[in-house]
């Protein structure tokens, strides 16, 4: 019987000959419980005797505690490494990124999927580690976008923010089906059960009170119910169980709205903390939209933002003080990082793949990325459905051609590319009015028509009593 050949752990597959970016790279492969780490073998130190002579000199394995972190650090110091390159794996790597940035190394955070694609790519612990290392060492390695330490923190907060709302949303639901078991049909006549009406009834029920009459006159003034229309569908089986239920979905809903004020608290003081950009000049009224979430920032978060960034993104269409809040929060304001608008909506996720071959376009779908900023641009489009501006009609133009879908990504891209021309510019906003652009797509389409019949040997004519003039 053949005897089965061992691996050779000391020699990963070959690369091409081509010149080093990085001469003293280093490659860590991460783990929960373990960092495997690479060093250039011509710069190790010589090993002591109790090394294991399975592992080659220039590898080493580190635990991922705080004392041995620090160790990985003092070992990378003494091989003379100034660069290294890591996967971003869950958030195993975030203490040891902070940490290394912390002593002077300059990091690379890398999509394992530039790692993955690489041919001839080995798939060991010990290998993994020093296929990166001299993946990184060659310049094959790209570092993922990571904005400023203090737009950092600042997105830690926003990130914490939204998790209590998807909790409380959660408690929400279960108050809704306590509500249904109990066949009180709150939810068919008020539209949100945690409003002003609705959160009266609840409280008033779970303290006794079991009248609908007299419920219904809990009525908010702004309902547009009618107080029998909310009567009649708070007959209901008044269940121990469900009672209690419902109790306890209260509690918790409004203990994660407490922690909620308290995260919004924490944003408007670190907010003014940050780098003043505003040059001393305060913001007009804002922009009336007509609708105000209970999710929205309790605190002058568009102040707070212009401050931050030197400009009010509340003046686009479609965006308001906590879609802003999201996207600086995770983009920051430096646009350098993004040489042109065209990089910016590429990353974002907002823009058609290009797959051509023999000069025909093979497929063109949009890339699916699990950005925030570019989920909080799609659902600033959304909200253009009905807008009577410049973006509304835009996209009602592209969804009667092309569906819903495509007209979201369209206008958020049309939304990302002024972002991105405000944070970097600075320029003054000018709104376009629905008329004037739907004048001017009237225009360019009569001139491509008038062009198009000329290619043909036709003129484009003006009927008699028709508006607009002869192209």
């Amino acid at each position: 019987m053949t005897p089965r050949k061992q691996k050779n752990l000391h020699q990963p597959p070959s690369l091409e000959q081509q010149p080093m970016i990085h001469p003293h790279a280093a490659g860590i492969d991460i783990h929960l419980n373990e960092h495997w780490v690479a060093v250039p073998p011509e710069s190790v130190p010589p090993p002591s005797d109790r090394w294991p002579l399975k592992l080659p000199p220039w590898v080493r394995k580190f635990g991922t505690c705080t004392a041995d972190l620090e160790a990985l650090a003092d070992w990378l110091a003494a091989c003379g490494v100034d660069t290294v390159a890591m996967e971003s794996t869950g958030i195993y790597w975030v203490a040891l990124f902070e940490l290394l940035e912390r002593r002077g190394f300059q990091v690379y955070l890398v999509n394992a999927r530039q790692t993955r694609q690489a041919p001839g790519r080995p798939k060991t612990d010990v290998l993994d580690c020093q296929w990166i290392q001299r993946l990184h060492r060659y310049g094959l390695l790209t570092a993922s976008f990571r904005p400023a330490d203090e737009v950092v923190v600042l997105r830690g907060y926003l990130r914490q923010r939204q998790l209590l709302i998807e909790y409380g949303s959660h408690h929400v639901q279960h108050m809704q089906k306590a509500l249904e078991q109990m066949n009180v049909k709150l939810r068919e006549v008020i539209n949100d059960i945690t409003g002003r009406t609705g959160m009266a009834i609840i409280k008033a029920i779970l303290q006794g009170r079991r009248d609908p009459e007299l419920l219904a006159k809990l009525r908010h003034e702004n309902c547009k119910r009618t107080e029998a229309e909310i009567a009649r569908a708070l007959y209901g089986n008044w269940r121990e169980e469900h009672l209690f239920a419902l109790k306890q979905a209260v509690a918790l809903y409004e203990f994660y709205r407490k922690q909620l004020k308290e995260c919004d608290e924490q944003l408007a003081r670190y907010l003014g903390t940050m780098t003043d950009h505003s040059q001393g000049k305060s913001l007009g009224a804002p922009r009336k939209t007509g609708t105000h979430t209970v999710n929205e920032p309790q605190f002058g978060a568009r102040q707070l933002l212009f401050r931050m960034s030197g400009v009010d993104l509340t003046v686009i269409e479609g965006i308001s003080a906590s879609t802003a809040l999201t996207v600086l929060g995770e983009i920051g304001r430096d646009m350098s990082k993004w040489p042109t608008v065209k990089h910016f909506v590429s990353w974002l996720g907002l823009c058609p793949q290009t797959h051509l071959s023999a000069g025909k376009r093979k497929k063109g779908r949009v890339r699916r990325i699990a950005g925030r900023a570019g989920r909080a641009l799609r659902m600033a489009a959304q909200g253009c459905h009905h807008a009577k501006n410049a973006l509304g009609a835009f996209y009602r133009r592209v969804q009667a051609r092309a569906g819903a879908p495509k007209a979201v990504v369209a206008t958020a891209r049309k939304i990302a590319e002024r972002v991105y021309r405000l944070l970097k510019y600075g320029a003054k906003y000018v709104q376009e009015e629905m008329n004037a652009y739907e004048e001017a797509y009237r225009q360019r389409l009569l001139k491509g028509l008038a062009r198009r019949a000329k290619e043909l040997g036709y003129q484009l004519t003006t009927l008699t009593g028709a508006t607009g003039a002869t192209p």
